[in-house]
């Protein structure tokens, strides 16, 4: 097989690529999703409150189920639970498509299959963080995590929402639902051709799941460079999330845009995100992962106060496009110094709290931006939310000697190939 960029060498292993491959198919389905509920909504005469609802749902789904899918991904194999979880998300998908487009769709239709929708997504993300290290080699993480950052923002953000705004707008909501169950069912398919993977050796102690969450929280606050990372990144979140998702359309509105130009704004995030990744994967992964992961988050942050002191579009822009880049960059060098440092054992657990982490600051965010920003203003609100970011990265940097164990535990050395090294 003729040699592939660095950035794609983890497509040379057939295994990885059906897993992409349904990764893939999965955010092309969430962003089909994601656009098709709301004009579903609208559709059926339902307002900002009930869409809330039915978004909210789906957030609560993950945030219960999260917990438990990394226990369940140190147990079971991996195949298993991908496989359930597609088949999870493609067959209520498929349901209310139907109900849509034979006219006897009610909302409480929709909002269950949110809910379960995000429980099944809970599952879903550490599943997947531990199956990729059993597919791929150790030297090839990087690019498959880059891989991924790519797919995320072009699928799930661009190619998904775009086809079902022309399904939505040239035939019914419905016709957006039952494309994004279409393409969920897929997913599973591709999922069902990956090879089955033995669950973690049990030490002879029987254990529950209960008991394999709490064992994952005591190593997260055992392990220094895990917890100064998650406790920044929460940090993070709750300065950061709700400035930008509820508070960056107000700043454009005000600056004279509308929906179309925050759709843009949107784009460049994305884009950037995928340039990002693009660009980390074809990398070997830095010396100093760990100040290099904590600044591209922190100081990824800085470019939202662009949104407190700038009225043209094209600055706004700009920023979008550099955030995007400096945070998916982050988040796929953070990605696969896990999968490199956590133990096999225990990859799925941390995971999942990585992923609770982010979401249970995310709606603390949205809810205080709103009231901060009427209370501060909103170019006060944002600057603070530019700036506090890369103040906690120092901090978290020189606290908890992230310097110091970087160096102590390299992983700039690439491994033997084939080598799934845990530090």
């Amino acid at each position: 097989m003729p040699t592939l960029p660095r950035a794609l060498s983890p497509l040379r292993h057939p295994h990885y690529r059906r897993l992409a491959t349904s990764l893939a198919l999965s955010l092309l389905s969430s962003g089909l999703w994601t656009v098709g509920v709301v004009w579903q909504v609208v559709a059926l005469d339902g307002g900002p409150a009930a869409l809330s609802l039915v978004t909210a749902l789906a957030a609560v789904g993950t945030l219960t189920s999260t917990l438990l899918g990394g226990a369940l991904a140190d147990r079971l194999p991996q195949r298993h639970l991908l496989l359930g979880v597609a088949l999870t998300l493609a067959t209520p998908t498929a349901v209310v498509a139907v109900l849509s487009l034979a006219g006897s769709l009610a909302l409480w239709h929709l909002a269950l299959v949110s809910l379960v929708g995000g429980c099944a997504m809970g599952l879903y993300y550490p599943a997947y963080s531990a199956f990729v290290p059993l597919l791929v080699p150790t030297d090839e993480l990087l690019a498959a995590n880059g891989l991924e950052g790519v797919l995320r923002p072009v699928l799930s953000q661009g190619a998904g929402p775009a086809l079902a705004g022309l399904l939505v707008a040239s035939l019914h909501p419905g016709a957006a639902l039952g494309a994004a169950a279409l393409a969920a069912f897929a997913a599973a398919a591709t999922v069902a051709a990956l090879p089955v993977t033995a669950p973690r050796e049990a030490d002879g102690t029987p254990t529950g799941l209960l008991a394999d969450v709490r064992e994952g929280f005591r190593y997260m606050v055992g392990t220094p460079w895990l917890l100064a990372t998650l406790l920044f990144a929460s940090a993070t979140v709750l300065a950061f999330m709700g400035p930008l998702q509820v508070l960056v359309p107000f700043a454009i509105k005000d600056g004279g845009g509308g929906p179309y130009q925050h759709a843009f704004v949107v784009a460049a995030f994305g884009a950037g995100g995928a340039v990002g990744s693009l660009v980390v994967g074809s990398l070997r992964l830095p010396r100093r992962y760990l100040t290099t992961t904590n600044l591209l988050w922190g100081l990824g942050c800085v470019p939202l106060a662009v949104f407190g002191f700038s009225t043209p579009l094209w600055p706004k822009l700009a920023a979008g496009l550099v955030m995007g880049a400096a945070f998916s960059a982050a988040a796929v060098i953070w990605g696969t110094l896990l999968q490199r440092r956590v133990p096999t054992a225990m990859l799925g657990r941390i995971s999942s709290l990585d992923f609770f982490v982010s979401l249970s600051f995310m709606p603390v965010s949205m809810a205080l931006a709103g009231p901060v920003s009427e209370h501060i203003g909103l170019r006060t609100t944002f600057l603070v939310a530019a700036l506090a970011p890369s103040v906690v990265a120092v901090v978290a940097i020189a606290a908890w000697h992230l310097r110091s164990d970087e160096i102590a535990h390299p992983l700039d050395v690439v491994p033997a190939p084939g080598r799934l090294d845990r530090v």
